[in-house]
C-alpha cells in the first residue's frame, strides 16, 4: 500500500495510529516531534504524512511550513492530527500547507478511510 509517516509526542496515540495503518497494510514509520518528522520525511520520502500539532522541539505547523518549501517533500499530503479543534487552529493548520485536519478522537475505521480517501485523492 503506501508509506506513511506518523508524527505524534504521546506514545500511545503514535502506537495506536501506527498499529492501525500497519493492520490496513501500509508501511509506517514513526517520529515523536516535528523535528525528527522532516529529517525522516527527507530520507524515505513517504507518500502521507500525519502530524499532531503539538509536539516538542518543532510544531506540526512548524514542521508542514518547513516540508512545503522543500521541493522534494512539497507534493506530499500532511494530515493533522489534533484535540483542538477551533475553527482558528484548523485554518492555521491548512494555512501551512495541511491537506486535511482530522480531530481526536477518532475511531481506527475512521482514520483507515480518511488515508484511502486522501491517498486516492493524490493517486497513491
Amino acid at each position: 500500500m503506501a508509506r506513511i509517516l506518523i508524527a505524534e509526542d504521546e506514545p500511545d496515540i503514535r502506537e495506536l495510529v501506527a498499529f492501525t495503518l500497519r493492520f490496513a497494510g501500509h508501511e509506517v514509520i514513526t517520529t515523536s516531534n516535528g523535528e525528527e518528522a522532516l529529517q525522516q520525511a527527507s530520507q524515505v520520502i513517504p507518500d502521507l504524512i500525519l502530524m499532531d500539532v503539538r509536539m516538542p522541539r518543532m510544531t506540526g505547523f512548524e514542521a508542514c511550513r518547513a516540508m512545503k518549501t522543500n521541493p522534494a517533500l512539497k507534493d506530499i499530503p500532511v494530515v493533522f492530527l489534533s484535540a483542538k479543534g477551533q475553527d482558528s487552529e484548523i485554518q492555521s493548520g491548512l494555512d501551512a500547507g495541511a491537506e486535511e485536519y482530522i480531530l481526536k478522537p477518532f475511531a481506527p475505521g475512521q482514520l483507515t478511510e480518511r488515508v484511502i480517501a486522501i491517498l486516492s485523492k493524490f493517486g497513491k
